[in-house]
């Protein structure tokens, strides 16, 4: 693994810095909250545990996983929320339980280490049946449980978008240990129909900027029909000069979500507009090398107040990896590395809630 270097915009010292404002916040047990004293999840976890393997920490991104591993549930799931101390939110969202598939791939393709793999697919394996439960007849995944099992009543596009992703990750552990999950195939497949086509099934999120970019990013949606999605919402989310706004209806600029874009456009074969996002998101970057989460225009007062998280900075980090284009790593978001899925024909889909 190579530090990346992004000509210009980030230099390989300065994702060093990055990384290494991540691994100061990592506690002694591996958990990884999202600031000092905050709250930890295994989706943002994991994606810190991605940028600390990019920038050459490896025992520590594999002391995020062993940490991952002995907070695993019974039945395969993570509860919402940790601290240090023990557990802050008991519900149980899908997404962030199917993630660890794609933060575990990753690391595999980074060190080749086999044995990890090895040890971590039981860890995979009963993650991805337990999101799959959550899974409709007609393919969308609904968002959560309750901390008492009850299901959450609807999907959220963004959620099942990053899950496609996680579930391909894990169908190439699958294959990669011979393994075969033919299942977990046909779940990819029918989730992957409902996002592209079946926008109705889920919540109406359209303020949000990462339900406009997930398809892409996640790479339900690619070529021409990517790069569609991504130019029809361009004006409602970019702020020229400064970034990827969260919300439509507000000028709140955040690094996580420009540089999640980043990926998307350049999973879409849109590198012009992925290096110029990227170069923009630097503007939040404080001299120790972490990133400000987000900012208010025009007045530019930091926001939540103060905070630099830890997810921001693996955005960053995942972001320059990308675009760098020099580790086994950086092809993860266009697909390069995971297994092609066959596609479901319309009348192979099934209408029941």
């Amino acid at each position: 693994m190579q530090l990346p270097d992004v000509p210009g915009i980030l230099d390989a010292d300065e994702v060093a810095a990055t990384v290494d404002a991540i691994a100061e916040i990592q506690l002694a047990d591996g958990m990884i909250p999202w600031f000092p004293g905050g709250h930890c999840d295994a989706w943002n976890h994991v994606e810190a545990a991605m940028a600390l393997l990019v920038g050459g920490r490896r025992r520590e991104a594999e002391r995020a996983y062993d940490w991952l591993r002995a907070n695993q549930l019974g039945d395969g799931s993570w509860h919402h929320y940790y601290i240090e101390d023990g557990v802050e939110d008991p519900k149980f969202d899908a997404n962030v339980c199917a993630y660890p598939a794609a933060g575990i791939w990753h690391h595999f393709l980074a060190t080749r280490d086999r044995g990890f793999l090895e040890d971590l697919w039981t860890t995979v394996e009963r993650a991805i049946d337990w999101v799959l439960e959550l899974q409709t007849p007609r393919g969308e995944i609904k968002w959560a449980r309750h901390a008492d099992g009850t299901p959450w009543p609807y999907a959220i596009l963004t959620g099942s978008s990053s899950i496609y992703h996680s579930l391909r990750c894990a169908v190439a552990i699958a294959e990669e240990l011979g393994r075969e999950r033919p299942d977990w195939e046909l779940s990819a497949a029918r989730l992957a129909y409902v996002i592209a086509r079946r926008p109705e099934y889920f919540a109406p999120k359209n303020r949000w900027a990462m339900d406009w970019y997930y398809p892409v990013l996640a790479g339900v949606l690619t070529g021409e029909e990517a790069r569609a999605r991504l130019d029809e919402r361009w004006d409602t989310f970019v702020m020229e000069g400064l970034g990827v706004r969260c919300v439509a209806d507000r000028p709140w600029v955040t690094a996580a979500e420009t540089c999640e874009c980043v990926i998307a456009h350049d999973a879409a074969g849109e590198q012009g507009k992925a290096l110029a996002l990227f170069e923009w998101a630097q503007h939040l970057r404080v001299p120790d090398g972490s990133y400000w989460t987000g900012m208010v225009y025009p007045v530019e007062k930091t926001f939540p107040g103060g905070e630099r998280s830890t997810y921001t900075a693996a955005a960053v980090v995942l972001a320059a990896d990308v675009l760098a284009g020099t580790n086994p790593t950086s092809g993860l978001f266009r697909g390069e590395t995971l297994p092609a899925l066959v596609a479901l024909a319309e009348d192979a889909v099934d209408d029941r809630r």
